[in-house]
């Protein structure tokens, strides 16, 4: 063990710091670090290098050159730089590389080198240039802030959703600051930068100065600033060698360090570990790197060459031409197993686990020691943990052999933490690997998050990455569908490839994968500019409705309407053809229609409800007379108010129902007409209100208001029949109680429509009186059903007995109630016994 810790570096009495090689770097640099341009991406990412950079001492002849490589260093992309002078490269949370130029541009690449967009930081910096910049991340995305030679601030705090902010000027600034930083308070982004011995916060409305609380006296300048990688602590180097610590707020000091060197230096990196108390800052000059914190001594490296450090969210990244080294505090759980004569419960069962290999029985004494204090569950847990925070393979093994002794020993320990951690390791393990290059530790492991992690692997080792998946177990729509979609999306912007030999490949390694969306890789390809392909790939696409919207975003709208139509979808169908209605021109937008007859017809039922000049504009271009009278009419009602206007309206339909060749549609609108011509002269003769009624209520009111000779004449006019006529006029007369009339009526001529509706209205009326009058007028044949509705039972049973009708019997019986009735009942069945002897 004590060979173990050689490399442990104590750091005050609480805390140890160790630094071990990640890998040995084989990548060919021509130049040293120092004379590039280097931006590297956190949670073990890609390390860009532009070459060359914009200096007076080189010729102006030759192009730099920018090259990405892994973190192993294995070269990733490379590529002659062609645009203007760079001034600081970055790498967003995404991976995509931000290279900020002199004229205020900011261009975007990928992984692999492949441009993506450029976007610019305003007119004001490409005005006044840009002499500094820097790269940060918030949790609303990774931010640009800029520094202009006017010695002004520019900002956007998410470069995927650019607005940027102009921040307030420094009072009485002339030149550049010292230094300065980019920090995040209260989901805001703001600038901090040094003036001499000032300080100043750039918040979006203000400039305000600061001072840091318990500085030392005697500070003339501040030479170096660093925000922790959570952007909560602080640390500032000034001229005088000390090291300020406190929070971002500047508000509480954590400690204050004297390094006894006034040298500026290269790098000041914050070295913290998620939930630990302590906190440390790492110091990089030429050829030594310090680490310093709450202790009066420092930790002190030996550079034996030029060297770049990368913030970690638990560690500091360190590369040079031959080295990639971890620096990181020691992890509790890793400090109480392994440092020297440490009799902690993980530390026992490591060595009974070793001692049982050995077959010794020290394993049995050391096991119970720790069954004895009641630590053997702690015991495991310890072992777990360790295990997760060591690099090597083969101390992960002794930890979590350790941890599966111990717990054979245990009733009740689950299962869950153990196999995850075993899981988790191998994953580690597989991406740590040389030819992957992606060192993540396990607490980054964690914060990134599998679903990112197989994001990033997708466009270094799509196999490793769906092997996790499998191996992992993740459901299709988080694992195996989600990595093929996202290889799908890279792909398409291969622009050297052909559009059909692209669409092919992603269909066949894609096929029906469930979870997979075509219309999202679709999607991507035309904002890559490859219309043709989005197209190609959208006829995968299964669901119409993820479709029709993206033909749509591409101007491709007949083609839009053809799929929404083959969706069966009316909505989809509606969507596109608003969307055709406002794109076309109306001869053009028509013509479109009449190829497809299920979407003129769901525009017209639209037109019906919405736009009634455009469906009169469809029946004349289409010659539709049928549909274009009936339009007519109704527009004669909805629209027309004045009666010459409206009769005008039926006359125009009266044309087009002639010209459509179906003349009752005609006749009866010039009925209409010749009825509200004479209904205005009735209202205009009579008083009262007849317009708009019906033929007959037109009749019904005349006779209800006693003018009978004029609804006569009318139901002669309009060729009323007789039956209808007598009807109408026995109603009116009823609803009056005009019995006296009603009986002059009677007698006037033979009923067309017999007596008994005289009986049923009149009952209606609950006059039997009258009633009884019309009863004996009744025909036989309807006789006993007019007896009965005046109530005369016997009677009814008597004709009905003399028409010897079984049908008319029944009925009769059916109205014999009680003893009221019970002769005529008895009656009733004399006469059926009767006729059935006979």
């Amino acid at each position: 063990m004590d060979c173990y810790t050689a490399n442990w570096n104590p750091l005050g009495d609480s805390a140890f710091y160790r630094k071990y090689e990640l890998y040995s770097m084989d990548w060919d640099l021509k130049e040293e670090l120092r004379d590039c341009l280097v931006a590297a991406a956190p949670y073990g990412g890609p390390i860009a290098l532009l070459r060359n950079p914009w200096r007076k001492e080189k010729a102006a002849s030759i192009r730099p050159v920018l090259e990405i490589y892994s973190a192993s260093g294995l070269p990733l992309a490379s590529l002659l730089w062609k645009s203007g002078p760079v001034v600081s490269l970055g790498w967003s949370a995404e991976e995509e590389l931000l290279c900020v130029q002199e004229d205020g541009g900011v261009l975007v690449y990928g992984l692999h080198g492949d441009f993506r967009r450029h976007f610019s930081m305003g007119n004001e910096v490409l005005q006044n240039r840009v002499l500094d910049a820097r790269i940060f991340h918030t949790e609303f995305g990774s931010g640009v802030a800029i520094l202009t030679g006017a010695h002004r601030f520019t900002l956007s705090a998410n470069v995927s959703d650019l607005k940027l902010r102009r921040m307030p000027e420094v009072p009485g600034l002339q030149g550049a600051p010292t230094c300065w930083t980019a920090l995040c308070q209260d989901r805001v982004a703001h600038i901090l930068l040094a003036v001499g011995p000032d300080l100043y916060l750039l918040d979006q409305s203000a400039c305000s100065a600061v001072t840091p609380f318990g500085l030392a006296p005697g500070v003339s300048s501040f030479l170096q600033m660093a925000v922790s990688f959570t952007y909560r602590h602080l640390a500032l180097f000034t001229d005088t060698g000390y090291i300020w610590m406190g929070t971002a707020s500047l508000k509480e000091k954590l400690c204050e360090f004297n390094c006894n060197i006034r040298a500026p230096p290269k790098q000041m990196v914050w070295c913290s570990r998620p939930r630990s108390k302590e906190r440390a800052v790492v110091v990089a000059w030429e050829r030594r790197l310090m680490v310093v914190g709450d202790a009066p001594e420092s930790i002190q490296f030996v550079l034996d060459e030029d060297s770049y450090l990368v913030p970690e969210l638990d560690g500091v990244r360190i590369f040079s031409r031959s080295t990639h080294e971890f620096l990181h505090e020691v992890p509790v759980a890793s400090e109480e197993i392994f440092k020297i004569a440490s009799m902690a419960p993980g530390a026992l069962l490591l060595e009974a686990q070793k001692e049982y290999e050995k077959e010794s029985q020290k394993a049995d004494e050391y096991l119970r020691e720790i069954q004895e204090l009641g630590q053997l569950t702690q015991a495991v847990q310890q072992c777990i943990e360790a295990a997760g925070h060591e690099h090597r393979p083969d101390m992960q093994k002794s930890l979590l052999r350790a941890a599966s002794f111990g717990k054979c020993f245990l009733d009740r320990f689950p299962p869950d933490s153990f196999v995850r951690m075993c899981q988790d390791l191998r994953v580690l393990n597989a991406i740590r690997d040389y030819h992957i290059g992606i060192p993540l530790t396990y607490s980054q492991y964690k914060q990134l998050t599998i679903q990112v992690l197989l994001d990033r692997l997708v466009l270094r080792r799509l196999p490793l990455a769906i092997q996790i998946c499998e191996y992992l177990r993740l459901p299709e729509v988080q694992g195996v569908s989600r990595i093929l979609a996202h290889w799908a999306c890279y792909k398409v912007q291969q622009k050297d490839v052909s559009d059909e030999d692209v669409a092919r490949a992603i269909n066949q390694k894609l096929g029906d994968t469930p979870g997979v969306s075509y219309s999202d890789i679709a999607a991507r390809a035309y904002g890559c500019g490859r219309t043709e392909l989005a197209i190609k790939l959208l006829e995968y696409e299964p669901r119409s409705g993820e479709q029709v919207p993206l033909l749509l975003k591409m101007k491709r709208s007949k083609l839009a309407l053809s799929k929404a139509i083959e969706s069966g979808d009316t909505d989809l169908v509606f969507t596109v053809l608003l969307h055709l209605k406002n794109e076309l021109n109306r001869g053009d937008f028509f013509m479109t229609l009449r190829n497809q007859p299920m979407a003129l017809s769901l525009y017209r039922q639209f037109c019906k409800h919405q736009e009634l000049e455009t469906l009169k504009d469809l029946y004349n271009q289409d010659d539709n007379h049928q549909e274009l009278g009936s339009f007519h009419i109704r527009a004669s009602y909805a629209a027309e108010e004045r009666i010459e206007g409206r009769v005008a309206a039926l006359q125009t339909a009266a044309d087009a129902f002639y010209k459509a060749k179906n003349e009752f549609a005609a006749k009866a609108t010039e009925d209409q007409m010749r009825l509200l011509r004479l209904q205005r002269r009735l209202e205009d003769e009579l008083g009262g209100r007849f317009l708009d009624l019906s033929l007959h209520d037109t009749v019904t009111t005349l006779i209800l208001g006693g003018h009978n000779k004029r609804a006569e004449q009318l139901a002669r006019d309009f060729r009323i029949p007789d039956k209808r006529l007598w009807w109408l006029k026995l109603t009116a007369l009823a609803d009056l109680e005009d019995w006296e009339e009603l009986e002059k009526f009677s007698k006037s001529k033979k009923s067309p429509i017999g007596y008994l509706p005289f009986v049923e209205i009149c009952m209606k009326q609950h006059n039997k009186y009258e009633a009884k009058k019309y009863a004996s007028r009744v025909g036989p044949e309807q006789k006993v059903k007019a007896l009965l509705l005046v109530g005369d039972v016997a009677q009814a049973a008597d004709v009905a007995i003399e028409h010897r009708n079984e049908a008319e019997l029944s009925l009769v019986l059916s109205h014999c109630t009680g003893a009221t009735d019970g002769a005529t009942a008895d009656k009733i069945q004399r006469a059926r016994t009767q006729a059935q002897k006979k």
